[in-house]
């Protein structure tokens, strides 16, 4: 065997490294989803270090490097087999270590991923957090809760404008959407020391146009810290759908916690259009499952609501009508509810899950 060979032939250390780090990661992700309160400590302490850390570097970017590398990653697989091909190719034992090589780096992705987010999905929940009781709502409890979440659309919706089709119009840009919403996070930190202070950047994807087909309006990209979201939807849905994913990025893994995270930081909001979009995009959770459960009720709370508001929704249901049916939405969509579903949650429907945070959260304002 040539000396080329031999070089080639040897796992690197850094694979050996990459591959034992895998192996512990994969331990504290046995282990915190055995005890709440080491995920709860890891989540806490360790993983918003990290998560601020990578949020901090990509920051320094005005757009998303995890939409850069997904966009170029046809190019890198090329080398990446260009190199396989070149290197180590010539014996089956080059081959393996390749694989090996390919393996270990790709093991670094899980690593981040349990020291990231991985552990925040087996904590303490936020109903326990908040001292809610949260159960299976009725459906009188859910048309009380339309009710309140109706009185709050109306209160905040005069003064906003609203186009030919419906649709409300922010009145400012996305950056500044940004900072109004970093300042509402601001506020909910000071009141709950669980929800971690930073300043990041919310970053607007690129190609938001592909991605509606996708049915993904944002998404928080653990391995580069971001909370990216898809432009292309109308205004009303950008502030919630931004403040969600920025929930992730303080370390609310679940998604119906990431939900109310989002609608208790529009709450919190100085400004009048951000309030009402969170008000507006918790109703219609609320109001679907009210629809499920009794039309007859959903009927009498749906036209609780300003005829603004409805138009608002209306229009939202004609913008999505042209992506709703496609193969990517179905193929994206059954990936999504697979990685919810291998991290402990009821996978899709988990989303919608945030209606018995809403009623219970009702019911405590009630009480107070």
């Amino acid at each position: 065997m040539s000396i080329k060979n031999k070089s080639v032939s040897k796992i690197p250390i850094f694979s050996i490294v990459l591959l034992c780090t895998a192996g512990g990661s994969l331990l504290v992700c046995l282990l915190s989803t055995a005890i709440p309160a080491l995920a709860d400590f890891i989540n806490l302490y360790i993983s918003a270090s990290i998560r601020w850390i990578l949020a901090f570097i990509s920051n320094i970017f005005p757009f998303s490097l995890a939409e850069i590398c997904i966009i170029l990653s046809p190019v890198a697989l090329f080398f990446i087999i260009r190199l396989g091909i070149k290197k180590y190719s010539e014996s089956w034992r080059d081959v393996g270590v390749f694989c090996v090589v390919i393996l270990s780096v790709l093991s670094l992705m899980f690593s981040v991923f349990v020291f990231t987010l991985g552990t925040a999905y087996h904590g303490t929940k936020i109903e326990d957090r908040l001292g809610l009781e949260r159960k299976g709502a009725t459906k009188d409890e859910l048309a009380s809760a339309v009710e309140w979440l109706a009185f709050y659309v109306n209160g905040n919706i005069e003064g906003i404008e609203f186009d030919e089709n419906g649709s409300s119009v922010m009145p400012y840009s996305f950056d500044e959407m940004n900072e109004k919403l970093l300042d509402a996070y601001e506020s909910l930190s000071d009141e709950y020391s669980f929800v971690p202070k930073m300043k990041t950047r919310i970053k607007p994807i690129i190609l938001s146009e592909p991605m509606t087909y996708t049915h993904i309006s944002g998404v928080y990209t653990y391995i580069t810290g971001e909370a990216n979201v898809n432009t292309n939807c109308p205004d009303y849905s950008l502030p919630y759908t931004a403040a969600h994913e920025l929930a992730h990025q303080r370390g609310f893994a679940r998604e119906d916690e990431a939900n109310f995270v989002a609608f208790l930081v529009c709450m919190r909001s100085d400004d009048s259009y951000i309030r009402y979009c969170g008000y507006i995009n918790l109703c219609e959770y609320v109001l679907n499952a009210l629809y499920s459960a009794d039309r007859e009720l959903w009927k009498d709370s749906y036209i609780s609501l300003d005829a603004r508001a409805l138009k608002e929704m209306n229009a939202y249901s004609a913008f999505y009508e042209k992506y709703r049916d496609n193969a990517v939405g179905d193929i994206s969509g059954a990936i999504n509810d697979a990685y919810l579903q291998a991290n402990g949650t009821q996978g899709s429907v988990s989303y919608g899950l945030v209606v018995d945070l809403a009623v219970a959260y009702y019911h405590k304002m009630q009480e107070s």
